[in-house]
């Protein structure tokens, strides 16, 4: 841990306002989350309010103070990373949706509204191996490996091989997977079905994606998003379905 994060970690919090439960510092708040997800570290809860995922109060001293709220709300981000591998900018559309989402960290008002996947307006965030490493656990070895069957895709800016935010979520969901065995040359049947899908939905929409007429154009990205995100539901159903077989239930 950097000397800067321990500082942070051990700092004595200021005395707030009156409230229902007392604020903790980040290193409190990675205690308390490491309980149930292993991988949790501060580096990675400053990673998050980067992405504009979570907005802690800060002292005058510039020590960050996290709330009930907060936890519960960086508990539910840290949830849909592991439990439904969704990307950050998925689980930012879902948070800003409201209270549906709160079910999620437990509650029993979890909802099912289909996700649509992103396109467009997607984060120019990038990057560096070593980032990548740090955020996800996986190993540099690993990550390359996943370049060579182009699971993920880093583009070479200034001498440098840099990932986007996609880059890190698969590469998140692919260690995971690892951990039970499944090797990156595995995971190529995952890659060639989704060429597939996309050849089946550039069949279809091609023609509206290639229009002049703006609305035509607006309305095929809008189609877009839905027919991934109704894929996305139906590969998991199917899934589970055979999963289910499996198992004997």
């Amino acid at each position: 841990m950097a000397v800067s994060d321990r500082k942070e970690a051990a700092a004595v919090t200021e005395s707030p306002p009156a409230r229902p439960r007392k604020a903790l510092t980040i290193g409190a708040v990675a205690t308390v989350l490491s309980k149930e997800f292993d991988d949790v570290s501060i580096s990675k809860i400053r990673y998050l309010e980067d992405q504009k995922l979570v907005s802690p109060r800060r002292t005058a001293g510039g020590y960050r103070l996290y709330s009930q709220a907060d936890v519960d709300r960086l508990r539910t981000i840290l949830r849909l990373q592991r439990d439904e591998f969704l990307p950050l900018r998925v689980i930012r559309q879902e948070l800003s949706g409201g209270p549906s989402v709160s079910g999620l960290s437990g509650g029993a008002g979890s909802s099912n509204t289909s996700r649509r996947a992103k396109l467009i307006g997607a984060t120019s965030s990038r990057f560096s191996l070593d980032d990548v490493v740090e955020e996800t656990g996986a190993s540099p070895d690993f990550v390359r490996e996943l370049a060579e069957f182009d699971l993920v895709a880093p583009r070479n800016e200034a001498g440098s091989m840099l990932y986007d935010e996609t880059d890190l979520e698969i590469v998140r969901a692919a260690n995971e997977l690892a951990k039970s065995g499944v090797g990156a040359r595995n995971l190529r049947l995952f890659k060639t079905s989704a060429d597939r899908e996309v050849q089946l939905i550039e069949a279809l929409l091609a023609p509206k994606l290639a229009s002049r007429n703006p609305q035509r154009r607006k309305e095929a990205v809008e189609t877009l998003e839905r027919m991934a995100s109704v894929l996305s539901e139906l590969k998991h159903a199917l899934l589970v379905r055979d999963l289910r077989r499996l198992s004997g239930n």
